[in-house]
């Protein structure tokens, strides 16, 4: 199944597509984003896709400060780029309160995490990074299951303006090392298919 775009009003201001974003009726279980300005309704994701996830998540708890942690469905929010975002993890540091009970200000995260589905891919490899780069996430990790030449890991980082340098990239089964302040390596051969 492939992901649904609803069609709203081009001359909603931001906060009247956060509204309508927050306050819709959406199917239970789908993952709904705003993906440059558009809402965006994706199914659940793929087992493999949540073992990959899950496998990166436990990584993580081991090397991140006692106050941080790794969320799976928090949304982040990049006015800039009319984007919603919901990475598959995003590691930030917990605050007791935030602006909104629904989204965090994607300057708050340091690391974002995406896991690519066949009919979701163009999305994590293009509009995503543009949106967490101009936010100035420091590091992007997308773990491309379905990238052309096979699957690949590639961390990002150094965001200037809507564009990250890639740092690093490695193959299903390689290892790939994430730099301060996470200093950890990740054994992608753990990886389902790898």
């Amino acid at each position: 199944m492939s992901a649904l775009t609803v069609s709203q009003d081009p001359e909603q201001s931001w906060d009247d597509l956060v509204r309508f974003w927050e306050e819709m009726e959406w199917p239970e279980g789908s993952k709904v984003e705003i993906i440059e300005g558009i809402v965006t309704v994706s199914p659940a994701p793929a087992y493999r896709h949540n073992l990959i996830a899950e496998s990166i998540q436990r990584r993580l708890y081991s090397v991140i400060p006692r106050d941080w942690g790794i969320f799976q469905t928090l949304a982040i929010a990049v006015p800039s780029r009319l984007g919603m975002l919901i990475p598959d993890l995003v590691a930030a540091p917990r605050r007791d309160h935030t602006e909104s009970e629904t989204h965090i200000p994607a300057g708050l995260a340091e690391l974002v995490v995406e896991v690519t589905s066949k009919s979701n891919a163009r999305h994590d490899r293009v509009s995503k990074p543009a949106a967490y780069a101009a936010a100035g996430i420091p590091l992007y990790l997308l773990v491309d299951a379905w990238a052309p030449g096979g699957p690949t890991v590639t961390l990002y980082g150094e965001p200037k303006d809507d564009v990250y340098r890639p740092l690093r990239s490695a193959k299903f089964g390689e290892p790939i090392a994430l730099p301060a302040p996470f200093d950890l390596v990740i054994d992608t051969a753990e990886f389902p298919g790898a």
